[in-house]
């Protein structure tokens, strides 16, 4: 494989990129126009624009996307994340066109994409699953007696796609029929399926997934797990490795676990299989990921592995270049994601011209980015601008040295996600590692960081005032010192 076309933008776009370059790999990308001057368009050898800025005439296109591959005589596709990454059936057809997917096969894709059927295949090797519906729920009357089982609170959550869409909370058996109609009908515009399951809600849930690697050899490992429950709107801002609740035999069982349902869907390259851990620390199964995660840099920090080059070797036909008893958890790692929201209002997009843009530098520190200082941040999008990622020996460092970067990165223009994730980190739920899915709505008020930024204001008059007066003390010193010694000398010339 010496050519690629990789099936997405920005940061993911320019990150795949660059492993790909550095295996010798030429790049192809495509763009839609409001991308035209984005710095993924200019960093691969050849570049072809497929659309105007709206996803589905452009990103979504598949049959043009693959279109461009041929022409090009490209030899893999790599999808990324969103989109069409978790595409069977864009999967299947750049298989038909004589390219390799750089990615699962369309049938574990077809199992997996599905919760009701993940939940099928997993439940085959004594994966535990969360108490809840067998199927999808067929009426009301099901609904409500599966519900009477289960016990409040529960979930109606779409069985398609994720991201928190066709999710609903529901505490009371009298809100079950108007929470089912909403979380069907989003499901349906958001996936074109409206089948809808229940599950019984978790209390204190942490969401921690495991990372596998599998190849087309029988060869399947887990790259450990990944902290995922600081969310908003069921979606991840921040991001750790490994979790600080997990001991090594639990680690152990999770890994274990995860393994056995990539096994279940004969599935291979990177993916991600998600559990529920609750407050008693029973792990039930969630979902998988068929695809590359956001959150994936932190796990390669902490295991020195280049997940994307180990995707293109398994899509190349190789065996994985290591083996579990090869991979050692080696310190910490946190990601934030710099997304162009604004959390004093509800974490709501903002859009706007990067006015400022400067990212912080250093040891330990990592921006994946796909923007430039001037640069729009274009509305048709996800906002994310960046992630952060930092890795250091230990959780406590890896905080410290997050908090400056954050310190250090420059943004104006757009609202944007850092000042939360510093409120986050300086939490001492968070620092403590006692918190959950719940952080956003036990802890924090937007009103929250107006206050933290004025006791960060005083702290920084203070310590500029004691700076002052020891500066005026030394001075003060040094002048009587000077007298002192005026004294002194003047005594000498008259003896």
């Amino acid at each position: 494989m010496k050519k690629i076309l990789v099936a997405n933008r920005g940061e993911i776009a320019l990150r795949v990129m660059r492993s790909a370059k550095e295996m010798g790999i030429k790049t192809v990308a495509v763009f839609s126009e409001a991308d035209r001057n984005a710095p993924f368009v200019r960093y691969a050898d050849e570049a072809v624009c497929i659309g105007p800025p709206p996803s589905n005439q452009s990103y979504l296109l598949g049959n043009k996307i693959i279109e461009v591959a041929q022409k090009l005589q490209v030899e893999g596709i790599h999808p990324g994340y969103g989109f069409l990454s978790e595409n069977a059936d864009f999967a299947a057809a750049v298989k038909k066109a004589g390219l390799v997917f750089i990615g699962p096969s369309p049938e574990a894709m077809d199992i997996m994409g599905d919760k009701l059927s993940a939940k099928a295949a997993a439940k085959k090797f004594n994966v535990p699953m969360i108490p809840g519906s067998a199927g999808a729920i067929k009426d009301l009357n099901e609904a409500i007696s599966v519900a009477k089982t289960v016990g409040f609170p529960l979930l109606i959550k779409a069985s398609a796609g994720g991201g928190g869409k066709g999710m609903r909370l529901v505490e009371r058996i009298e809100d079950i029929e108007e929470q089912m109609k909403m979380a069907m009908s989003e499901a349906k515009s958001a996936f074109g399926d409206d089948a809808v399951f229940i599950e019984k809600f978790a209390s204190g849930p942490r969401h921690i997934e495991i990372q596998i690697m599998a190849d087309n050899h029988g060869n399947v490992v887990y790259l450990f797990e990944r902290e995922c429950s600081i969310q908003r709107r069921h979606q991840k801002v921040i991001e750790e490795a490994p979790s600080s609740i997990l001991s090594p035999e639990m680690r152990k069982k999770m890994g274990e676990c995860a393994v056995s349902v990539a096994k279940a869907c004969n599935y291979s390259g990177a993916g991600t299989v998600e559990f529920l851990v609750d407050d008693q620390m029973n792990f039930y199964f969630l979902e998988m990921n068929t695809r590359l995660q956001v959150e994936h840099p932190v796990t390669e920090m902490i295991t020195g592995i280049d997940l994307v080059k180990e995707q293109i070797r398994v899509a190349r036909g190789e065996k994985l270049s290591f083996t579990q008893n090869d991979l050692k958890i080696n310190g910490h790692a946190l990601e934030v994601r710099v997304c162009a929201e604004d959390p004093k209002n509800n974490f709501l997009p903002d859009i706007g011209k990067l006015t400022t843009y400067r990212i912080p530098k250093g040891t330990g520190v990592r921006v994946d980015d796909g923007f430039e200082e001037g640069m729009d941040i274009p509305i048709f999008y996800d906002p994310m601008i960046a992630k952060l990622i930092v890795h250091a020996q230990t959780r406590q460092e890896a905080i410290n040295r997050m908090l400056r970067a954050i310190d250090e990165y420059q943004i104006t223009g757009v609202s944007t996600t850092l000042p939360f994730c510093s409120f986050v980190l300086k939490h001492q739920a968070f620092t403590s590692g006692k918190f959950d899915t719940n952080f956003i709505k036990n802890y924090f008020k937007p009103e929250m960081l107006d206050t933290q930024k004025e006791q960060e204001a005083a702290i920084a008059a203070l310590f500029g005032t004691i700076l002052v007066n020891k500066d005026a003390k030394v001075v003060k010193q040094d002048q009587n010192k000077t007298v002192s010694k005026a004294s002194k000398w003047k005594t000498n010339r008259v003896n």
